[in-house]
């Protein structure tokens, strides 16, 4: 999808989401559903496949990548946990063509009624809903006017997936930069929603599909997309400053950029530091996913070494940005190249409240034996 997603790139971000060709492009290959239970029209990839697929995606530009961090975790929730009389309500009586985004975070609240629960909230940064047919959206239960609560100090926070028809988007993503990932907000009002089209937000309980990530939840999938993202926008940079180093020439210096030493040693470093972030990526994830595939449980700790990893890697990710924007001097700075478009989404899709540094407080918590738990891990 190279070609196609660098001609396409600027329309998204006039748009304000992805252009229909992409999206068409991304259900002709397979990708739209690649990340589903078989039963859903997936191929249940490893951590590291899906690591890497994100990784090319963000590559190719920062929206592209974050819709797909977005659309491909939030069907595959949703075909894992969903009820049997639910999956077959979207997925099934769909033939498996759903695409879904949205905000997980519990902003709205559910009045439990017979049935199910009346919906009410509002959302931001609903990414990927642009073009979806379903929202994926977190709320709270309310029995009798009260949260209800799994644990002590835990309420119960639930996802529900609501066809796009019982949605309200309002006109708001005029944002600096990954602009054309319709990350709008939305609002629900009093909509009817049934048990079987909710599901618990930590659930690793899966209910069809064999893959470790389904026995791991949604923190797991969300935390490597993060990281993957990040890593993908980051690797674009440092690809194009090198290209462009050979015929780069600064004023007052009569020598190409590429045989200037200060050059040289920066793009050793931030290559060294960009490839040990993956690795580290890929070891914290796929040691999590060798237990689980082996019978073990997710730990706290193995959850806090996912979650560090993604911040680590974002972290990285964003010197590596700031580093290959400052070394291409004004070429950066042109609106329409890769490297301008590509430092306006670093810097806006590094504000994610997934990947700050409260994460690695609450990761280091339970390394240092602070807390025997973090549930949002």
């Amino acid at each position: 999808m190279r070609e196609l997603v660098c001609e396409q790139a600027a329309e998204a971000e006039r748009l304000r989401t992805m252009t229909p060709a992409i999206v068409d492009a991304m259900w002709s290959s397979g990708l739209m559903t690649a990340f589903n239970p078989v039963p859903a029209g997936g191929v249940e990839p490893s951590f590291a496949e899906m690591i890497e697929t994100w990784i090319e995606m963000a590559w190719q530009d920062g929206s592209f990548g974050w819709v797909g961090i977005a659309n491909l975790p939030s069907s595959f929730a949703a075909a894992a946990y969903l009820p049997d009389p639910g999956f077959a309500e979207v997925f099934t009586a769909n033939d498996n063509r759903v695409t879904m985004g949205g905000q997980f975070f519990p902003n709205g609240q559910g009045i439990a009624v017979d049935g199910g629960y009346r919906l009410t909230g509002s959302w931001s940064f609903g990414s990927g809903t642009g073009h979806a047919q379903y929202v994926a959206t977190g709320f709270l239960p309310m029995v009798d006017g009260q949260i209800r609560w799994i644990a002590e100090g835990v309420p119960d926070m639930q996802v529900a997936v609501v066809p796009r028809a019982d949605v309200a988007f309002a006109d708001g993503w005029h944002v600096q930069g990954l602009k054309g990932t319709g990350s709008c907000d939305y609002a629900i009002n009093d909509v009817f929603v049934p048990h079987a089209r909710t599901f618990a937000l930590f659930t690793r309980q899966p209910m069809r599909g064999s893959s470790p990530a389904t026995r791991m939840g949604m923190m797991p999938v969300t935390a490597a997309g993060h990281a993957a993202w990040a890593l993908g926008v980051a690797k674009s940079m440092l690809d194009d400053v090198a290209d462009l180093a050979a015929t780069k020439f600064r004023m007052s210096d009569m020598a190409a950029l590429a045989s200037r030493p200060t050059f040289q040693k920066g793009l050793a470093h931030h290559t060294a530091a960009w490839r040990a972030a993956r690795l580290l990526v890929l070891d914290a994830f796929g040691a999590a996913e060798a237990a689980v595939a082996a019978g073990g449980d997710l730990t706290p700790t193995l959850r806090a070494d996912m979650r560090v990893a993604a911040v680590y890697a974002t972290d990285t990710a964003r010197g590596c940005a700031e580093w290959a924007h400052l070394a291409a001097g004004t070429s950066s700075i042109r609106e329409g190249s890769r490297l301008e478009r590509a430092f306006r989404d670093v810097y806006t899709g590094t504000q994610h409240a997934f990947i700050s540094e409260k994460v690695a407080i609450d990761a280091a918590q339970v390394w240092l034996g602070v807390v025997e738990d973090q549930f949002g891990l």
